[in-house]
């Protein structure tokens, strides 16, 4: 029996590989991983496209250069559990993807920065649009997520200390 030596980079690399395989197999819905980032965003409604899609609508809605797009991920995985209980919400956010898609030629994430603006003012007065938007900074918005706080120097309620 040889005994064999793992160094660290060997040991990383499978380690995150097999983190990567179960994450893959384990959920049930949509995993995505981002392989150049450390986060995945995981969805059981929304598809893929649907998904990423809405993390960049989030990021153009409410920019911040100083937030990555995790944050705006978990927005979305928000949008994703409550779509999952309600189907007109689903039905809303797909086709609001769709619309999206459709106002050039070329789908929304393949857009230039300026087209993809303008085609957001193309449907800002979409039921889609105010959704996505006004659930950005509703109790599962971005600016509810503690660790977007430090960020903006806020920290936190007063009010559980008497404030």
């Amino acid at each position: 029996m040889s005994k064999e030596e793992v160094n660290r980079r060997q040991f990383l690399q499978t380690s995150s590989l097999a983190l990567a395989g179960i994450a893959v197999i384990g959920g049930a819905g949509t995993t995505l991983l981002v392989p150049t980032r450390a986060w995945a965003l995981s969805t059981t409604t929304l598809d893929r496209h649907t998904a990423m899609t809405l993390v960049k609508m989030c990021r153009y809605l409410y920019p911040h250069a100083m937030l990555s797009d995790v944050y705006y991920a978990n927005v979305v995985q928000a949008l994703d559990k409550k779509a999952q209980q309600d189907r007109a919400l689903a039905e809303l956010l797909r086709d609001g993807v769709a619309a999206l898609d459709a106002v050039y030629p070329v789908q929304w994430l393949e857009l230039s920065e300026g087209y993809k603006l303008k085609a957001l003012q193309h449907l800002e007065a979409t039921p889609f649009f105010q959704t996505v938007r006004s659930f950005m900074v509703g109790s599962s918005g971005l600016y509810n997520q503690p660790l977007v706080w430090r960020y903006f120097g806020y920290e936190g309620p007063a009010w559980e200390f008497g404030g």
